[in-house]
């Protein structure tokens, strides 16, 4: 018969595995570092994984295909909660080797900040050593593998960097990423128009309470601060937007 179904292009495909958890039939599996529809009449079409991916590897196609059936499914989910998979094979992430069914490093996962009064601000010893408390409290950052919705982001400052202020700003944990959840991306090098879909995602999604976006003066990194204005505007919600750019010398500017 010819029905809806997912299609998943290997060329776009990284085998970030994030699209596996977020299909309920349990019909995608990672094989040989691609995420495969492992079996037509496993697969509704509704297309639940479809914003799961970074890379818009998943699409949604009509074809002849196998009619869904719901007791296979049922079958096929009793068989992996009977008997689970022992994973072993070796499988690509980011050009990297790693064991499993997706990539362990792109899991959502909220991170838990240690109260030691003694790590709580910077300490110097002569000239030599700097050390700060990490401010950072949750993974992933980097906004192509960032989920559109997590707990993390409910009732949440939201900070929206461009890559290179970390390094160009000195202070960027205590000054710029303390009390916030943060997304990281460079619209030079990658598709801001997918920045402005996924951003417009995560702020209407979540309890966002407000937006900064920190760039580079140089003019290629002018691209997130649209992104960000565009998402706000996309979301049609009425939150707040600060502006900080970071100079290659170190210094910021708040323009807004």
């Amino acid at each position: 018969m010819i029905r809806k179904i997912v299609k998943i292009d290997e060329d776009k495909c990284n085998g970030c595995g994030l699209c596996v958890p977020n299909c309920a039939e349990g019909a995608i599996k990672i094989i040989d570092g691609k995420a495969r529809l492992i079996a037509d009449n496993l697969c509704d079409g509704l297309g639940a994984c479809l914003g799961e991916c970074p890379r818009g590897a998943i699409t949604i196609t009509e074809r002849e295909a196998d009619e869904f059936d719901e007791t296979a499914v049922h079958e096929h989910l009793d068989r992996k909660e009977a008997k689970p998979e022992v994973k072993q094979e070796a499988h690509s992430c980011s050009g990297h080797a790693h064991i499993g069914g997706g990539c362990p490093g792109s899991m959502a996962r909220e991170i838990k900040l240690r109260e030691n009064p003694a790590e709580a601000a910077a300490v110097t010893s002569g000239d030599i050593e700097v050390k700060i408390k990490s401010q950072l409290t949750q993974w992933p950052v980097q906004l192509m593998l960032a989920p559109q919705k997590a707990p993390y982001f409910e009732n949440a400052d939201l900070l929206i960097t461009a890559d290179c202020v970390p390094f160009a700003y000195p202070n960027y944990h205590l000054e710029l990423l303390k009390g916030k959840k943060v997304v990281v991306g460079c619209p030079k090098l990658d598709d801001i128009g997918y920045y402005m879909e996924k951003l417009t995602g995560i702020i209407r999604n979540n309890d966002i309470k407000s937006v900064t976006v920190t760039f580079m003066e140089v003019p290629c990194c002018g691209g997130i601060v649209r992104a960000a204005e565009t998402a706000l505007e996309m979301s049609g919600k009425n939150i707040p937007l600060h502006k900080i750019r970071i100079k290659i010398n170190g210094e910021a500017e708040k323009i807004s």
